[in-house]
């Protein structure tokens, strides 16, 4: 068994980094994935869309996500889903957290 396999605190498994934007793939199959990311006050996605539907789970701080347009404020322990295809950005309000979940079947 490896460290991967072993209970974690998600919050713990990714460190800020100043003026960064860091990730760590947890799981990473056919039909989704897993991602972990850690935001820099200020970092952000620029507009962009993907193919598959999204679960964004904020794990601390606080984001500002758009979904096509119009504009969400989250914070630690708040989820939002982003439909296939629906462009959104986010921008990071305080250092920031976040669970990515993608579903691609």
């Amino acid at each position: 068994m490896n460290n991967e396999t072993l209970p974690n605190r998600l919050a713990e498994m990714v460190n800020y980094q100043q003026g960064a934007v860091v990730s760590k793939t947890i799981i990473d199959k056919d039909t989704g994935t897993v991602t972990l990311f850690a935001f820099a006050m200020g970092q952000g996605l620029s507009e962009h869309t993907a193919p598959f539907d999204a679960l964004i789970q904020v794990l601390d701080g606080e984001v500002e996500i758009k979904i096509s347009g119009t504009p969400f404020h989250l914070r630690q322990g708040e989820i939002i889903t982003i439909p296939a295809h629906e462009p959104h950005a986010l921008k990071a309000v305080s250092d920031f957290k976040m669970l990515l979940t993608m579903i691609k079947s």
